[in-house]
């Protein structure tokens, strides 16, 4: 998936959930004006295209790729079947949804309450839980428009952080030099997020630290015993 990549519009009948794995997909509400702002992102926690089992095909939001990956895409019907069985994967669909839910209402307050920087340190940080390494491919005005704020707010924001020592901006990259500092600047919003995604889908998040850990101590079979 590419940076710019439309999942879906407004309105348009949903055919497929993305599951990403190493892209990051962002929810928009689009404005009669054109205007957008970011309601929540996806990563490789989460699912893009809950009205598909939540019993709606279609949504007033549209998904375009933040950050350019890959992900599994699979036909809304056969996600429709397999939700429908119950069982653990519609308790894990359904726990994904309410972490979701949980992120966008923070968001909308966040957006309505804090400032600019607390904002971006907020978008700073849940981005980059969702990647491996601390470098976004992302223009100021890409941000601003995640945000819903005016560029030059965010060049503000940037250059406070900048000359802080957190980030480094350069050509359209954002280099974060200081997690923690972020983890300071920003409001509890980032906090309240994470610790509700956490409590939600900590199986999944330890499976997936196994998975990621190298078999440290593991001998091939032939030299056992």
């Amino acid at each position: 998936m590419l940076l710019g990549d439309i999942l879906y519009e407004p309105g348009g009948q949903m055919q497929h959930a993305y599951f990403p794995t190493n892209a990051i997909v962002s929810l928009h509400y689009v404005m009669e004006s054109g205007a957008s702002a970011e309601s929540a992102g996806v990563g490789n926690e989460g699912v893009v295209g809950i009205s598909l089992f939540m019993g709606g095909d279609t949504t007033p939001s549209s998904a375009v790729v933040q950050t350019a990956g890959h992900a599994y895409r699979l036909a809304g019907r056969l996600l429709k079947q397999e939700f429908n069985r119950g069982g653990l994967v519609q308790s894990l669909l359904l726990r994904y949804t309410q972490a979701l839910i949980t992120q966008m209402f923070q968001t909308a307050a966040c957006n309505r309450h804090h400032s600019v920087e607390q904002q971006l340190c907020r978008w700073l940080l849940l981005t980059l839980d969702r990647m491996k390494g601390n470098e976004l491919v992302m223009t100021q005005e890409l941000v601003a428009s995640m945000l819903g704020v005016r560029r030059e707010g965010i060049t503000q924001a940037a250059g406070s952080l900048q000359e802080a020592g957190f980030i480094r901006y350069r050509r359209g990259h954002i280099s974060v030099l200081d997690r923690s500092g972020l983890e300071k600047r920003t409001c509890e919003c980032y906090a309240v997020v994470k610790k509700e995604l956490d409590r939600l889908l900590s199986d999944v998040r330890h499976r997936q630290d196994i998975i990621a850990r190298p078999n440290i101590g593991v001998q091939p079979a032939g030299l056992r015993g």
